[in-house]
């Protein structure tokens, strides 16, 4: 029998954190992180921030963070909405260019019953598609086959947020 090897994906199965050992939120945390391939923080804006996921459901999965700890959008300033939809748009566009992306599903999980893992910080999920990119895996074995290690698709998406100008 042939084995899917995807090492990442027992960090995710066996923790069940939000939070840092020191106690803090996730997002806060990341948002004080240096851009690289560690943290997976590509780009920051004066509100907001985009980094990969850590778990994705697909190469290239990247999320919208606000700086600020709030569960709602709402709570944003129309500031910080602007600059996460102007965020979300410019990772479409390099996700287009660096990784080929063909579509897209964006998305918020709000609320406790919405599925989301990490309910006190809003975040945008982009996670791009492509032809053919689903087969039976997901379905029938409950996995999802990763052709690239999150390093490389980091090295990709690198190059297009360097060229991300000014956030408005």
């Amino acid at each position: 029998m042939d084995k899917l090897w995807a090492p990442w994906r027992m960090e995710y199965i066996q923790d069940t954190r939000v939070k840092t050992e020191e106690g803090e939120c996730i997002f806060c945390h990341l948002a004080k992180q240096t851009p690289d391939d560690k943290s997976l923080v590509l780009a920051r804006g004066k509100e907001s921030y985009v980094v990969m996921n850590r778990f994705p459901y697909n190469c290239g999965h990247l999320l919208i963070v606000p700086y600020q700890h709030t569960a709602n959008l709402s709570d944003l300033s129309k500031e910080g909405q602007q600059e996460t939809i102007w965020l979300l748009d410019k990772s479409l566009q390099i996700l287009e260019e660096c990784m080929k992306a063909t579509g897209f599903n964006c998305g918020l999980n709000l609320g406790k019953n919405a599925g989301g893992g990490i309910l006190d910080h809003f975040h945008w999920h982009v996670v791009p598609r492509w032809q053919g990119d689903t087969n039976f895996l997901p379905v029938l074995a409950q996995a999802k086959p990763m052709p690239e290690y999150l390093s490389e698709t980091y090295k990709k998406l690198e190059k297009g947020f360097q060229n991300l100008g000014e956030v408005r």
